[in-house]
């Protein structure tokens, strides 16, 4: 969010939920009057749909009654079609959710609504994951309020580059809302083992197990903030290189001395 909300501003709204998702629509409605909403996304569930582009067939677009496009692809495909190939005018920021479940800690590497911001980003626009810490009340209202509130802070906000804000919003009605921490991503225990299953054909098949719950979730974590009862707001930068061990890794590869060798043409 690097520069103020105004009445023209252009918000590309999508998910991995599907275009028919309550929590879409919850985002809709809790965001009208803030500026040119404009919704597009995935024709059905694409959860876990990382940030997979597809490549290999065109895809088709349909509009809905109520305005919403329809995409059958991938959330990345919804957000980088819509900016690159729908609209005739610009957009200026991407709100992805809200996403049915949380999305702490190593989940961002797995999740579609994540994916959905982070391509936001990569196209030049600012960009925000929302998430619901669902534990069955669906108090999406709540998370779209906060959605609304953070798009209008009179406060200019600069991230940097390739970054977004990841938002989980526990399941609570907003006045029972603890308040806001700015928190790091923590981490989750190995996740629970695949579930073999048999088919009506007598085929062996497999569910991928569930995820695993939280190993690092102390204080100053997105796990923690949210059990609290905190929104959690963490910035997110998609630069995977691990700088800190670049050196490390610098004089270790000094030690390949065989492909020096081969480079000056030894056998």
């Amino acid at each position: 969010m690097e520069s103020l909300v105004e009445s023209t501003v252009r918000i590309l709204l999508s998910n991995d939920d599907g275009v028919h998702s309550p929590g879409l629509l919850a985002l809709y409605e809790g965001l009208k009057g803030i500026g040119e909403l404009e919704v597009v996304a995935p024709d059905r569930d694409h959860s876990g749909a990382s940030n997979s582009l597809t490549l290999n067939r065109p895809l088709t677009v349909e509009e809905h009654p109520n305005g919403f496009q329809s995409i059958d692809g991938t959330p990345t495909d919804c957000v980088h079609l819509a900016v690159n190939g729908l609209f005739d005018k610009p957009f200026d920021r991407v709100v992805s959710g809200i996403n049915t479940h949380a999305n702490l800690g190593d989940d961002i590497i797995y999740s579609g609504t994540v994916a959905a911001a982070t391509e936001g980003r990569h196209l030049g626009l600012p960009a925000i994951a929302v998430s619901l810490v669902n534990d069955g009340h669906y108090h999406y209202e709540t998370a779209a309020r906060v959605v609304r509130m953070l798009l209008e802070n009179r406060l200019a906000l600069s991230l940097g580059p390739r970054s977004i804000l990841n938002v989980n919003v526990p399941d609570l009605p907003w006045e029972q809302l603890q308040g806001i921490r700015v928190t790091r991503l923590g981490h989750r225990e190995r996740a629970e083992g695949a579930v073999p299953m048999t088919c009506p054909r007598g085929k062996k098949r497999y569910w991928i197990g569930a995820a695993g719950e939280g190993g690092d979730a102390g204080p100053g974590t997105d796990f923690h903030a949210v059990r609290q009862g905190y929104v959690s707001i963490t910035p997110v930068h998609i630069d995977m290189t691990r700088h800190e061990a670049m050196p490390a890794l610098r004089e270790w590869a000094e030690g390949l001395d065989a492909l020096g060798g081969h480079n000056d043409g030894d056998a």
